[in-house]
């Protein structure tokens, strides 16, 4: 191979170089900062771009997706001086990138740093109990103060997550402590409240059981004494009914021989019980009168019907 051959190869391998130099690429969702000289000429976006090589360059590449930074884990002192260790996620994402490239050295490293200095800060104004209570007001307000801060860097901070929030172990015995007797408390208390409405249903139970038995026996004499009256209106109409049928056989034919030998009957019978019932009996003189006796009776019964 003659020199000139060589030399025409080598040129062209320097043309080929040289316009492979030229061609750019950018991905998507990425942005590319341009450089003549050392001066800034130009972003390019997504897509096919041509540059002058050794004139041009690529000073920065930047990401225009969202970016999650892992803020590590540090002291902070609460405003009843407690340390806790407190770690967290921040979320950012590039805006302009001419500004994320000009505007400060590195905004990733300065968006932690920012973050950092806010949240002890922000702890520094709360009590303990305060910090895992109110984690929404810490992380809104570290946003708020980063993304203020990130404006000129060209850097939007989108949230910002507490993902731990870590006190002494002394701290966490206490307060293990206090929420196991906060839970004996709240057992007993509803166990108290138990045993009260227990009694309260009890004692309910007896007041509807002695009114119900009130009641019942209320209804109990009322039906009793209703039943008496109609017994006993039963047994007047039923005697009345008895005396007006007696008087009208009376005043049949035969009828007051019937009641003369009804009145002897009784009268022996009555007699003859008085003489089993009594050891001692006073006899009439005229026991054996017994015509007369009736003859009384029946002068007794004319009388009365007159």
């Amino acid at each position: 191979m003659n020199p000139t051959s060589v030399i025409l190869i080598a040129i062209a391998i320097f043309i080929v170089l040289i316009f492979i130099s030229t061609i750019k690429i950018v991905p998507q969702r990425s942005a590319f900062i341009i450089e003549r000289l050392g001066k800034y000429r130009d972003t390019l976006q997504a897509g096919f771009h041509i540059i002058f090589p050794y004139v041009d360059r690529i000073a920065y590449k930047h990401t225009l997706k969202e970016q999650s930074i892992d803020v590590a884990s540090q002291i902070c002192i609460t405003r009843d001086n407690i340390s806790v260790e407190v770690d967290g996620i921040l979320y950012l994402q590039v805006m302009d990138p001419k500004k994320a490239s000009y505007g400060i050295d590195h905004y990733r490293f300065a968006s932690i740093q920012l973050a950092q200095t806010t949240m002890r800060s922000i702890i520094g104004t709360m009590e303990l109990d305060k910090t895992f209570e109110e984690r929404d007001i810490i992380n809104s307000s570290i946003v708020e103060a980063v993304d203020k801060a990130s404006d000129p860097w060209g850097v939007k901070v989108t949230r910002y997550e507490v993902k731990n929030i870590t006190p002494p172990q002394s701290i966490k015995d206490a307060m293990e402590k206090q929420m196991r007797a906060e839970r004996e408390k709240r057992a007993t208390i509803a166990e108290s409240e138990g045993e009260k409405q227990a009694k309260i249903n009890v004692a309910e139970g007896d007041k509807q059981e002695l009114i119900k038995k009130s009641e019942g026996e209320k209804q109990k004499r009322i039906n009793e004494a209703e039943g008496r009256a109609a017994e006993i209106e039963k047994v007047a109409f039923a005697t009345a009914a008895g005396i007006r049928e007696i008087a009208g056989a009376i005043n049949e034919k035969g009828g007051m021989d019937a009641v003369n030998l009804r009145v002897a009957e009784q009268y022996l019978k009555e007699f003859g019980n008085l003489a089993k019932e009594n050891n001692t009996m006073i006899l009439p003189s005229n026991l054996t009168d017994v015509a007369g006796i009736v003859a009384t009776a029946t002068k007794v019964f004319n009388e009365t019907k007159a």
